[in-house]
């Protein structure tokens, strides 16, 4: 007997690591405000291996348009500019010797309206990942009906899955609005 619990459980894990790697994707979206996140990405050069920013250095927003970089050690301050200058962050960074300072500028409206579009591209991926999960565990159950799975049990299943679909499709576009609010706030 094929166990359904077990379709629905697998389509729900991987419904929750596509929410968890769109958070991922929006989180390294700029919207005008200071957010350490944004540096995630930046790898430096540290004895020889390429070591993630906050690795070597202690990153903190002291306020709401500057992220402030505190190397562990005083001659790393060259490669993190280096780093980050080389990265995709597009901040120029200022050092006064101990600490090195990025400054947020404000977003036009142009790249406001550019990073919203970003934001929904990488939500409507999301939404596909969503929809191929659901349509996998659906070919799936169906094969089990081959299995002996009952073809009622197998209904009531698909109409599982598609609860599921709906419910993460709604935090999908509840997150994105909340980006996109972030975003156009000025």
């Amino acid at each position: 007997m094929v166990d359904v619990k077990q379709y629905l459980n697998s389509a729900e894990e991987k419904m929750e690591s596509a929410i968890l790697f769109l958070d991922e994707a929006l989180a390294h979206i700029r919207a005008g405000k200071a957010n350490a996140r944004i540096l995630d990405g930046v790898r430096v050069e540290y004895y020889g291996a390429l070591t993630p920013l906050s690795g070597v250095a202690t990153i903190t927003t002291p306020d709401a348009k500057t992220i402030a970089i505190q190397p562990w050690e005083k001659q790393l301050i060259k490669e993190i500019e280096k780093a980050i200058m080389a990265s995709e962050v597009g901040i120029t960074p200022e050092n006064n010797g101990e600490v090195i300072r990025l400054n947020i500028p404000p977003l036009t409206e142009e790249r406001r309206k550019a990073l919203v579009k970003q934001s929904r591209q990488e939500a409507e991926a999301a939404k596909i990942s969503i929809r191929n999960i659901r349509r996998d565990t659906i070919d799936l159950l169906k094969k089990a009906i081959k299995e002996g799975l009952p073809e009622d049990m197998e209904k009531d299943a698909e109409g599982a899955v598609q609860k599921l679909h709906d419910k993460y499709i709604k935090k999908v576009d509840d997150m994105v609005g909340a980006k996109e609010k972030e975003i156009m706030t000025v």
